[in-house]
């Protein structure tokens, strides 16, 4: 196969010598339900003699996606129920998200979005649902602030991205821009003049959430990118996913914490796995959650400590995970208070 292009099937997965060839099958119909892809980049991070290799558990299918469990769903933060026009999702009163595309450079297993991503999922907007989705932010004087997401708004050409952003520059309660992305890690090259001048290209503050799990992945040209993007006036934060056989470790959770300060990016939110169709093997307990961050307190500076939070089922927000928001009920249950001060349960009951 071409060793410049993602890898994206079971056999290409195979012949990389990712999978053994008696998991094939068990891949395949994994595939036929979710996006595969997986960078070169990513693939050169991979060691394929470790069975629990943590960057071949984000990307490389596993036959265990196919286990569904009650509780899981197909939106589990509630994105429809707060989507007013195609592409918007708007849940807060200050901010939007503006998903222009559903497309990824690659797939991560554990993804919340993971029934709309991908060649099968809800693809990039047309001209007229971009038209729609500029138009309704325009109208909603509200908005300070546009979040780019999706799908991965960096697949976008320059060429695009800087149009997208022209059209909100003439937007004047837009005061922040931000970016939702792993570009700068599965593909560092993307990340040069032309991309960043598009990302700028608005003349508003511009924001960058890098996503990454794992210390291995801010690699040289990983942290090299996203130089190129801090040294040209773009803010960069993280967004890290807490997940079983990823960072469930408090030494790992804190060497990457430590090489995103190292990098220049400020740790940002810790999530806890969203209730995603198929990824329980992933999930830890709250309070494995709870503990680990716990441990990364004294362990590390400051600058180092993320927000650990839950995306409350049912498109409810965001709850920083602390016994002012969360409360044991016993029995792996909790009561979960949102941002208006709602009550919901976790997992929610049937």
């Amino acid at each position: 196969m071409n060793a410049h292009r993602p890898i994206k099937t079971a056999r290409e997965l195979v012949e990389t010598g990712l999978i053994d060839s008696a998991k094939e099958a068990a891949v395949a119909a994994v595939a036929e339900r979710y996006a595969v892809a997986i960078s070169p980049v990513i693939a050169g991070l991979i060691d394929p003699n470790d069975p629990n290799d943590p960057i071949a558990r984000q990307f490389v299918p596993d036959a265990a996606e196919l286990t569904l469990l009650p509780e899981e769903r197909e939106d589990p933060i509630g994105d429809k129920p707060h989507s007013p026009v195609t592409g918007i999702v708007h849940r807060y009163p200050d901010r939007v998200l503006l998903k222009a595309v559903h497309v990824c450079p690659v797939y991560c297993r554990f993804c919340f979005r993971r029934e709309m991503v991908g060649p099968q999922g809800l693809g990039t907007l047309t001209p007229a649902e971009l038209d729609a989705a500029i138009a309704y932010i325009a109208s909603h004087e509200e908005i300070w602030e546009v979040i780019l997401t999706g799908g991965d708004p960096l697949v976008l050409s320059p060429r695009r991205l800087a149009e997208l952003m022209e059209r909100l520059k003439p937007i004047p309660h837009v005061k922040v821009v931000r970016f939702h992305t792993r570009v700068p890690v599965v593909e560092p090259a993307r990340i040069d003049a032309d991309l960043i001048a598009a990302l700028k290209a608005s003349g508003k503050a511009t924001y960058v959430a890098l996503h990454a799990n794992h210390p291995r992945e801010l690699t040289d040209e990983a942290r090299a990118a996203s130089a190129r993007l801090i040294d040209a006036g773009i803010v960069m934060i993280s967004q890290s996913v807490l997940l079983r056989g990823v960072n469930d470790d408090a030494e790992v959770l804190a060497s990457l914490m430590r090489a995103f300060v190292e990098t220049r990016i400020k740790p940002y939110y810790l999530h806890h796995p969203d209730l995603a169709p198929g990824t329980s093997h992933f999930r830890l307990t709250i309070e494995e959650g709870q503990a680990l961050v716990a441990a990364l307190r004294g362990r590390v500076s400051g600058l180092c400590q993320p927000t650990y939070i839950l995306d409350i089922p049912g498109g409810h927000g965001k709850a920083v995970i602390s016994a002012a928001s969360i409360a044991d009920e016993g029995g792996g249950c909790y009561t979960v208070t949102d941002f208006r001060g709602g009550e919901h349960s976790y997992p929610p009951k049937a």
